[in-house]
């Protein structure tokens, strides 16, 4: 009924989709959490350290929402492709090895992905598009 490459994409968008939900929850429902997160960005000396920690959590999970449910993929992987070019620009001045900046370099390549393709058949946007031109 979908066809191999829209099942293919659900499975590439709910994967992806709970990588940054599941990575970002411990930090909304953890106030220590997203303080460690703070102390991190301050020790790369970000300014607003702790306004940076939580726009980058709540956009992360968001994103992942957003790619879980194939809605507004196009804006927020355009986020995420701004929020994982600073995550790997992190990684690369502090001299990380390349295998640790594979989570930030993968997420990185699935924005950029997610913001040049749509969603699929199998998702919110296609469903909401299928019910506009019936009206």
């Amino acid at each position: 009924m979908f066809g191999k490459q829209n099942l293919a994409l659900l499975l590439i968008r709910l994967t992806f989709g709970f990588r940054l939900v599941y990575g970002t929850f411990d930090n909304i429902i953890s106030w220590d959490r997203m303080l460690e997160f703070k102390a991190f960005l301050e020790s790369n000396n970000f300014p607003f350290p702790i306004v940076c920690a939580i726009l980058s959590v709540y956009l992360q999970f968001f994103a992942g929402v957003s790619w879980i449910l194939g809605y507004k993929m196009k804006l927020f992987s355009l986020l995420m492709i701004g929020n994982f070019m600073i995550a790997t620009y992190i990684h690369f001045v502090a001299g990380d090895p390349y295998l640790s900046m594979t989570p930030a370099l993968h997420l990185l390549a699935i924005s950029i992905l997610f913001y040049v393709i749509n969603p699929g058949k199998i998702s919110i946007s296609e469903y909401l598009k299928s019910k506009q031109w019936k009206h």
